[in-house]
């Protein structure tokens, strides 16, 4: 007896008498409230719906950009690597502009030159 004289002073205890209390209140009664009830569960579940198709769209959308996103991001590349291979180069030491000549015509505009890409190297002299 003492244990359940001390539970119903708890504040958590009478909370939860109150929810139950509330819940048995508001549970459908007759007609009305079931169809109340089942309204409220229909539009839950057309909610749901909707937004699974919407989530599926965007995911379809998605998935169609890829190949653009791709070729848009492998064209970036292409243009930063010719722009490293120009700086290795020497494209700045010759006086041209950052992005606007290509490997290719700094490499013609210095004779006996050649664009290196990576790695280490030596220049040897003919003589």
């Amino acid at each position: 007896m003492p244990q359940m004289n001390r539970d119903q002073r708890n504040a958590a205890w009478q909370a939860a008498n109150q929810w139950r209390a509330r819940a048995a209140q508001t549970q459908p009664t007759g007609v009305a409230g079931s169809l109340k009830l089942l309204l409220t569960w229909l539009a839950f579940g057309a909610l749901m719906i909707v937004g699974v198709v919407l989530g599926l769209f965007f995911l379809l959308i998605g998935w169609a950009m890829m190949p653009f996103m791709r070729h848009k991001m492998k064209k970036r590349m292409e243009q930063m690597r010719a722009q490293q291979a120009q700086d290795i180069g020497g494209g700045y030491s010759q006086g041209h502009s950052h992005g606007h000549a290509s490997p290719h015509t700094s490499a013609q505009n210095r004779p006996g030159h050649q664009d290196v890409l990576e790695g280490s190297y030596e220049v040897k002299d003919d003589r």
